[in-house]
């Protein structure tokens, strides 16, 4: 008997479902027992039943893990041939199914329409990582959107408000809070990160009328 691993080479990270499809092609030869043949899916302590298709060439099921970069596959077969049981592990070793943290916050919009209140006008960036247990972002700072003088000069009112460093949770929701002494400004935030496939992100912000 033939197993084939189907299973895509990587995801982007779903941490609300936290279900990723595992899937592989079975061929039999004609000493496999008809109806005798079983698959699962091992990795990270978890043994998965999958489940064939119509014609049991094509075997499926649902892994779990959250909060996780990557999670281990391997299949394990059992059949009957003739009057004994067989089993194989595909392949040798497990393989890493990697997941791929979801775009953070590329863009934010603040309305500043009415009196300027004490201390500027505000709002927060919101951020939300899912492939690790946890994150800190160590740096946030604002930085022109562009090199001309109106960029520079609509960069300079707008401030980082928020103490660092900020710590958060896998799958929470943490907010970089920013103000803006004046009515118009743009700029870019900048956030530093320990995460291995986020150390650097961008986000573009406004504060205008609405």
């Amino acid at each position: 008997m033939r197993v084939l691993d189907s299973t895509p080479a990587q995801y982007v990270a779903n941490h609300d479902i936290g279900m990723y499809e595992v899937s592989a092609t079975v061929r039999l030869d004609a000493l496999v027992t008809p109806g005798s043949v079983y698959l699962f899916a091992l990795g990270g302590g978890q043994r998965i039943t999958l489940s064939p298709n119509a014609d049991g060439s094509q075997w499926r099921g649902l892994y779990s893990v959250r909060c996780r970069g990557s999670f281990p596959l391997q299949f394990q077969a059992e059949w009957k041939q003739l009057f004994d049981l067989k089993q194989k592990l595909v392949p040798a070793q497990p393989r890493q199914i990697r997941l791929i943290e979801p775009p953070l916050t590329r863009e934010a919009s603040f309305d500043t329409s009415g009196a300027a209140p004490k201390g500027g006008w505000q709002g927060g960036v919101q951020y939300r990582f899912v492939t690790v247990p946890s994150v800190r972002i160590t740096g946030a700072r604002i930085q022109p959107a562009g090199a001309s003088p109106a960029d520079v000069t609509a960069a300079q009112g707008i401030v980082v408000l928020t103490p660092l460093p900020l710590v958060a949770g896998c799958g929470d929701q943490i907010e970089v809070r920013l103000a803006s002494a004046a009515p118009r400004a743009h700029g870019v935030l900048v956030i530093e990160t320990d995460h291995p496939a986020a150390t650097r992100w961008e986000t573009k912000v406004e504060f205008s009328p609405k």
